[in-house]
């Protein structure tokens, strides 16, 4: 396979609720938000650690 899904399984897909969808997609988009407020923080300590500052 070339790794693409098959129409197959992109009919399966489209068959489940639109709630089940939606709560995917809610889940990545929080998870995203999350790892990304976690990078930055990381960030900030380590530039507060070097003894960078905002003020």
């Amino acid at each position: 396979m070339s790794g693409k899904p098959s129409l197959h399984d992109i009919e399966q897909a489209e068959k489940k609720p639109l709630w089940q969808r939606l709560g995917w997609l809610a889940m990545i988009w929080t998870g995203s938000v999350l790892a990304l407020f976690v990078v930055a923080n990381l960030m900030r300590m380590f530039m507060n650690a070097a003894g960078l500052t905002t003020h």
